[in-house]
């Protein structure tokens, strides 16, 4: 609704929040529709099925799970088949417990946090599936951290049914990373994901960015708010990291401007300042994507950055070894801390690349173009003080 007094910009500023799932995703239906496909099996003959979502942040994979987990839930219901689902970020629950946890607490939201084992509590979620006679979808977002810690859970869930005579089918899995993750399964595991159960989300283009900013103005602003001219100038900073995600934070944030500054539309400027204090590299998630020792080592360079434009190897691992023992971390060798600079470039945190002429020796010099050092640091050392 507009505030009282002022002029109207937000008709639902909730349809710009991380948890809206809009009814349509723009350029991401041949996705869906190989989801769909994936699962025909579940409706036909009641089997199983697994799926794997791979792709950056910000590529829509999150979205599209719980769309068509939404889409199918109600496809069986129409045909008389029980099909539940629950999403579960395994960064937010990233152990065993956890995770089997937020799963039954979809049945039943005061199960005790302690006092099952993990067998007890796989009994206990088969027996709520018998009960109501029940398929479930457990979509596990950011699954890698599961599987890096060597867990057996996603080994235990894909065989739910093994003990079981007759062929049934009680729980599938979509699993979602940034990486492809197959690697890391187990042979058995991996026996259950066939490389054509990978779905792969590509980086949007500024043509996509501006398709779905478009969607998002419709639902989110009233009429004439959002000129064109900013929804290009949006998909095209966006367009940089190929992230819906950050392109519906700048757009959000430049809503906020124009309606602090009292103006009827959302202006060019307002988004050149949106974009200033809206980094895509600095989103919680991103952040929250590092491992502990990892958060360190962008410390140390950011530390090392605040001040100047470039940094080598050397210095860099100097002020790394400086910021682990702040913060209490063994420090790492040589080789695991060049790991962590390749990481973090890979992620597009920093910029490494072998030193040109003017610099004695060969080594690689290291800079941070897209982020700001001083708010990185800040957000860095609240993580690392949590």
């Amino acid at each position: 609704m507009p505030r009282p007094g002022g002029p109207p910009i937000f008709k639902d500023v909730g349809k710009l929040s991380f948890d809206f799932v809009p009814e349509r995703m723009p350029h991401r239906e041949k996705q869906l529709k190989t989801l769909k496909s994936l699962f025909h099996p579940l409706m036909e003959a009641n089997l199983s099925q697994n799926a794997l979502l791979v792709g950056n942040v910000g590529t829509g994979k999150t979205h599209l799970s719980k769309r068509f987990c939404l889409d199918f839930e109600e496809f069986a219901r129409e045909r008389g088949k029980n099909v539940r689902w629950v999403l579960v970020n395994c960064r937010q629950r990233a152990t065993e417990d956890s995770v089997l946890l937020a799963i039954l607490k979809k049945w039943d939201d005061r199960f005790p946090e302690r006092g099952f084992s993990i067998p007890e509590k796989l009994n206990v979620l088969r027996k709520h599936l018998e009960r109501e006679r029940a398929h479930l979808i457990a979509v596990l977002d950011e699954a890698d951290v599961l599987l890096k810690k060597g867990s057996d859970l996603i080994y235990n869930l894909t065989r739910f049914d093994e003990e079981y005579q007759e062929p049934r089918g009680s729980i599938s899995l979509i699993l979602i990373s940034q990486r492809n993750i197959l690697s890391y399964l187990d042979r058995s595991t991996l026996s259950t994901f066939k490389r054509n159960n990978v779905v792969e989300f590509g980086k949007y283009n500024q043509a996509e960015l501006r398709d779905i900013l478009m969607d998002r103005v419709k639902l989110a602003f009233f009429p004439d708010v959002v000129r064109g001219e900013c929804l290009n100038l949006i998909a095209d900073i966006a367009s940089d990291y190929g992230d819906a995600r950050y392109a519906i934070e700048v757009l959000l944030r430049a809503g906020e401007l124009a309606l602090d500054e009292d103006m009827r539309e959302v202006v060019p400027e307002h988004v050149r300042e949106a974009r200033a204090t809206t980094h895509a590299l600095l989103s919680e998630e991103a952040l929250e994507s590092l491992d502990r020792p990892k958060m360190i080592a962008l410390l140390a360079l950011a530390r090392k950055l605040e001040k100047k434009a470039y940094v080598t190897t050397g210095e860099a691992e100097e002020a790394y070894a400086l910021a682990s023992e702040e913060f209490g971390e063994r420090k790492r060798g040589h080789t695991q801390f060049w790991k962590y600079i390749q990481d973090l470039d890979a992620l597009g945190f920093i910029e490494a690349k072998p030193s040109g002429e003017g610099v004695t020796g060969k080594t690689t010099i290291i800079s941070m173009q897209e982020v700001p050092a001083r708010s990185l640091i800040e957000s860095l050392e609240a993580s690392l003080l949590k």
